[in-house]
């Protein structure tokens, strides 16, 4: 795919993404011999990674299942005892709901339609604050997520057929749990009060995929492009790359030309840079002198993917859970199509 000045040219108007790629049928083969990863840039919440000789079909797959399907803990009941804020208690269970919990879901169970709550299945969280004053001083006037505990033996509150709370676990979660389960975010705001104000709940969690609802997801963003390729047609030299250089000193760099004493010439450094940069180079490409040097593409079976988490697992282990569900499915098909 060419990156032109005013279009991008060799892309058809099919709606197949393999049609406006014109990318080769799928090779098994071909796949194993190709296919590399390479890590570009990582931190605790995000990760980038450049993913080699796949198709965009593969590629937009992963990309669904991190956002969809693969399964995280969030909170899916709200039992109240006490609540004399202002939000009304459907409201405050919904902003509780998209707090993220920082929980491996690969420890628990999906929670059946008909099943009972047990320690596999359930985390229970509990708010109990309330809003005093002591002369000018006020404590207490901000709820943040940071106030949530984390109740590792289940429900505190007495069985009542009225509230149907769960009762207590028969054995407690830190027997298969070594980390403390707590919101991705300390600073999370839940509610502000007044003085006299109080709010006393648990919060239920239970696991579930982003497909059913987007507390569930566990990306904020998860998404792919081309890698770019700069493909030189004919040598710059002399003072066309002196200016091409101070134009785009990221992407080309001045070197002494071998053939020509004391002149220069360009020389390729990457095809990276920044985005402005390689746009930049796009509209170089078209305009006089450039046009006709160099020109910017796109590789078709090279993809920078971007994992953004929103906390509640590590980015690498996001990956390697989108690939078993992707694993999962494609043994689903199998055990389907073909004949025991």
């Amino acid at each position: 795919m060419t990156c032109a000045s005013h279009a991008n040219l060799d892309v058809s108007t099919k709606s197949s993404v393999h049609s406006s790629l014109q990318t080769d049928a799928f090779s098994m083969p071909r796949f194993k011999e190709e296919f590399n990863v390479d890590v570009l840039a990582k931190d605790e919440e995000s990760l980038q990674f450049r993913m080699v000789g796949i198709d965009p079909a593969l590629a937009n797959a992963f990309r669904r299942i991190l956002i969809a399907e693969v399964p995280t803990m969030a909170i899916e009941k709200v039992h109240f005892v006490n609540n004399t804020s202002v939000i009304q208690d459907e409201v405050l269970a919904h902003r509780l709901g998209l707090v993220p919990v920082r929980a491996d879901p690969r420890l628990f169970e999906f929670k059946g339609t008909e099943e009972d709550h047990h320690e596999k299945n359930t985390i229970v969280l509990r708010l109990k604050i309330e809003c005093t004053q002591n002369g000018d001083e006020v404590m207490n006037k901000n709820v943040y997520s940071s106030s949530l505990e984390w109740l590792p033996g289940g429900s505190a509150i007495p069985a009542d057929e009225e509230q149907k709370v769960i009762p207590p676990f028969r054995r407690s979660q830190t027997e298969f749990i070594s980390d403390t389960i707590r919101p991705v975010h300390d600073d999370i705001l839940i509610a502000r009060l007044c003085p006299g104000q109080a709010i006393e709940l648990e919060a239920h969690c239970v696991k579930g995929i982003g497909r059913e609802h987007a507390k569930w997801s566990p990306v904020a963003t998860a998404w792919y492009k081309l890698e770019p390729e700069i493909k030189m047609l004919k040598p710059v030299e002399g003072e066309l790359a002196e200016a091409l250089a101070g134009l785009c000193p990221k992407t080309f760099k001045l070197v002494k030309d071998g053939r020509s004493k004391g002149r220069q010439k360009i020389e390729l450094t990457s095809a990276q840079g920044d985005e402005m940069e390689l746009e930049r180079i796009r509209h170089l490409s078209g305009e006089e002198p450039w046009e006709g040097h160099f020109k910017l593409q796109k590789i078709k079976t090279h993809f920078i993917f971007t994992i953004e988490s929103t906390g509640v697992m590590a980015p690498e282990q996001l990956f390697v859970e989108a690939i078993k569900v992707l694993m999962n499915k494609c043994d689903t098909c199998e055990r389907l199509l073909l004949p025991e």
